[in-house]
């Protein structure tokens, strides 16, 4: 089943269950997958990979607001914010750990015969397709700078 139809049938769950927070992000979700199908030149269809990348830039957006609510002393606001990312979060496949990101940059290193900082450009290229959705691009890049120093 398609991202975009597990999402609808979600919404019709929320509701029955009178989830008002799972049914606030779902909405907003599904407003978002709306926009992006008929956004111009887009098709009428929205593929899973690219609706992965929507969730993870709702994700993002979520957690920068909570952190913002936050430092403002508004932790209440902040914890909406996160019980929406929580909700976002459970369409995602699990994030790698620390190791896991090390481990598959070392092995791109080698596939690539990187040997320098100066080849960075070169393994980040690979790494970001490889690991996208489920490693964010700064941890990626950490790890390569580390292991290429």
């Amino acid at each position: 089943m398609a991202l975009f139809e597990q999402v609808s049938k979600d919404i019709v769950a929320a509701m029955k269950a009178k989830d008002k927070v799972r049914l606030e992000a779902l909405r907003n979700i599904k407003k978002v997958f709306l926009e992006a199908k008929t956004a111009p030149g887009a098709g009428d269809e929205l593929a899973d990979p690219d609706a992965m990348k929507l969730l993870q830039k709702l994700a993002k957006q979520g957690r920068d607001s909570a952190a913002l609510y936050a430092g403002q002393g508004r932790q209440d606001l902040a914890d909406a914010e996160m019980a929406q990312v929580e909700v976002i979060e459970g369409y995602l496949p699990q994030p790698l750990t620390a190791e896991e990101i090390d481990a598959a940059v070392k092995e791109i290193i080698a596939q690539t015969g990187a040997q320098t900082i100066k080849d960075m450009g070169r393994v980040m290229g690979v790494a970001s397709k490889q690991l996208a959705g489920r490693a964010d691009g700064k941890a990626i890049s950490e790890a390569v700078k580390r292991l290429l120093a």
